[in-house]
């Protein structure tokens, strides 16, 4: 079928339809910083809210849109382009193109009038920013075909295709898309395709055929910003870490371009850091910082109001303790928490036969015990901490961890001294980050793994715990799949201001437990856990540090771990570990362990099905059990 495409008429009317989501109801500011520019560009931008809207998030948009409206938040952004169309009905005739976009991006980045102005001139009728090549096999179902298509994220449609009965049917007839799936498969995936059947002519800003890669938005993000594209997707730095390393996506290099253009990072900072798992964003963002001794970037000009929180248990560790905040640049003031007065008594001899100094003194004897560093810090502090004195705090505590053996106990210690408060120039450098970045809102070492099965387990028993504490404190950031991005170890650097949602809560003693306080699933332990997902949720996002020497040692020992963990797995990185947790739990490798992972494999959810049929009251159900009896006692008295 032949038909004719048009231009953007000089003068051209474009109303702009763009999609939000926040699960907070709120809106992050690099929203209205997006649609402020495209205003520019719109005779008439409706903002469609999926789910609910503050007051607060419709002030923001109210000053740079014509219209909001707010719907339920089902079939994600493209049922809500559907509403806004239905909403605009008979006044779509008033528009020469209609934009279809949504927050799944960062901009401008480049400006916007380059694009709008190349494309303006070109005759089809519809556009995209980019595109993604035809893939075969499709990568989504492993079978059939991937078409070309224009990415969703941004389609511009001329009137003689958004007037025509074609159009109208397309959306009249959208299918449910109750997951994110359907709206790739039913939708993103084969729009373009479909229109183009009908003899509708489409082009792209960007394409992938000269970007050089398959799908440019994902893989060369920086190619496109040089290139002049106004936009930065968010799916490089929220896409599942093992795949973007598959690719060699590293998204550190993407923001640094996208700084380098002037973009105003804190508006990317805060929305990630609110909306992406910590450790996927760490990740995908390269968030290690591998800071040098030698200060390279301190500003003596604006120092940072300090006070440094040390709980002190064993005495005899306060000299090593003071000499490591003794690196701080400037003066800093000092309160040290303890369980009695005896050792209070002999940290105050201590502090004055050093002739400490640097600021102010505070030594207080907690109220108890149960908890340790964790309760002192959140409850005998408190008043400290929720205050405004100060723009920085230390966090450390006396550390040895007798009981896992001198090696362990000593590597424990030293991973999160060196890697906080490693030397002058070193820890210079650290406060700096916080000087650079006025989002920052809290650094620790890397998770520990040398000597500890941490890999692999980091929530251990407490992600139930976390996600309880997370819902009492109104925290919506995601958990972190596997394992929290956490300080483990329970030292940090952080910004009060960054910490205040786990500050402000009235914590008690007695929720702390006793002598269950530093067990697992026990309350101390839930709470080293959380702080990132706290911060984040204020907006303030999260970095790890380490001086060179520990990454030598780290990276050496991750990189042989990893080589023996893939020995007997074919594929790349991400490909064994899909295998991996497809097949699931190892166990002790027993033959009903291997049976097990081989029907989960081969066969899913046929274990479901055979558990459902067990729980039944059908006839089934009855032989199953019947059965299932004698030959677990059989097991239970062979020790199988």
């Amino acid at each position: 079928m032949s038909r004719v495409p048009g231009v953007f008429p000089v003068g051209g009317r474009r109303l702009v339809v763009y999609v939000v989501f926040d699960r907070r109801g709120g809106v992050d500011d690099y929203v209205p910083y997006a649609l402020a520019g495209l205003r520019e560009h719109a005779a008439h931008v409706l903002v469609v809210v999926n789910g609910s809207l503050s007051d607060e998030g419709r002030g923001k948009l109210e000053a740079v849109s014509d219209e909001i409206l707010v719907r339920e938040n089902v079939g994600f952004d493209i049922w809500a382009h559907k509403d806004a169309l239905d909403h605009v009905g008979s006044r779509l005739s008033e528009f020469d193109e209609v934009l279809l976009t949504n927050d799944t991006w960062f901009g401008p980045v480049r400006p916007y009038a380059p694009v709008f102005d190349r494309m303006g001139e070109r005759a089809t009728h519809f556009w995209g920013m980019t595109d993604h090549a035809r893939e075969d096999p499709n990568p989504f179902t492993g079978k059939g075909v991937l078409p070309y298509h224009l990415q969703s994220f941004w389609i511009a449609v001329r009137r003689e295709m958004f007037l025509s009965e074609e159009w109208a049917r397309y959306w009249r007839e959208l299918p449910e898309m109750p997951s994110y799936f359907d709206a790739v498969l039913k939708h993103e995936t084969i729009f373009t395709d479909h229109f183009a059947q009908l003899g509708f002519a489409h082009d792209v800003a960007y394409s992938a055929a000269e970007i050089g890669t398959k799908n440019p938005s994902l893989y060369r993000a920086e190619a496109l910003l040089d290139a002049g594209c106004p936009v930065m997707k968010r799916r490089p730095f929220m896409q599942w870490p093992p795949y973007l390393d598959r690719h060699a996506v590293v998204g550190r290099w993407t923001l640094e371009k996208a700084a380098q253009y002037g973009y105003p990072m804190e508006l990317f900072w805060e929305n990630a850091a609110r909306t992406i798992p910590p450790k996927d964003l760490n990740t995908d963002a390269a968030m290690l910082e591998v800071l040098p001794d030698y200060d390279r970037g301190y500003d003596p000009e604006a120092p940072l109001r300090t006070v440094v929180i040390a709980h002190i248990f064993y005495v005899e560790m306060t000299d090593e303790m003071l000499d490591r905040a003794d690196t701080l640049p400037g003066d800093y003031d000092l309160v040290v928490t303890t369980p009695d007065p005896e050792r209070a008594s002999a940290i105050a001899e201590a502090l004055a036969r050093r002739g400490h100094r640097r600021g102010a003194v505070d030594i207080r004897v907690v109220s108890s015990n149960d908890g340790r560093d964790q309760s002192a810090f959140l409850i005998e502090c408190r008043d400290v901490l929720l205050g405004d004195d100060y723009d920085l705090v230390v966090k450390i505590h006396s550390k040895k961890t007798p009981q896992d053996g001198f090696n362990v106990g000593r590597h424990f210690k030293e991973q999160q001294f060196d890697n906080l408060l490693n030397s002058q120039g070193y820890t210079a450098n650290l406060v700096s980050l916080f000087q650079k970045e006025p989002g920052l809102g809290m650094v620790f070492p890397p998770m520990i793994h040398i000597g500890y099965p941490t890999l692999g387990r980091g929530w251990s028993v407490n992600k139930e715990g976390a996600a309880d504490i997370a819902q009492q404190l109104g925290i919506f950031v995601p958990l972190d799949d596997i394992s929290p991005l956490a300080p483990f170890g329970s030292m940090y650097v952080a910004r009060p201001q960054a910490l205040r949602l786990l500050i402000s809560h009235p914590w008690t003693y007695e929720q702390f437990g006793g002598a269950e306080a530093y067990k697992d699933g026990g309350l101390a332990h839930i709470l080293e856990r959380i702080p990132a997902y706290a911060a984040g949720e204020l907006g303030y996002h999260v970095r790890t540090v380490s001086t060179t020497e520990y990454m030598s040692i780290s990276h050496s020992s991750l990189e042989f771990k990893l080589d023996e963990m893939s020995v007997t797995t074919p594929g790349y990185a991400y490909e064994q570990i899909e295998l991996i947790r497809l097949a699931g739990f190892v166990g002790t490798g027993s033959r009903s362990d291997f049976a097990r992972m081989y029907m989960r494999v081969n066969f899913p959810g046929t274990g479901a099905r055979v558990r459902e049929i067990m729980a039944s009251d059908t006839l089934a159900g009855k032989v199953a059990r019947a059965v299932r009896r004698p030959r677990a006692a059989i097991r239970r008295i062979l020790g199988r």
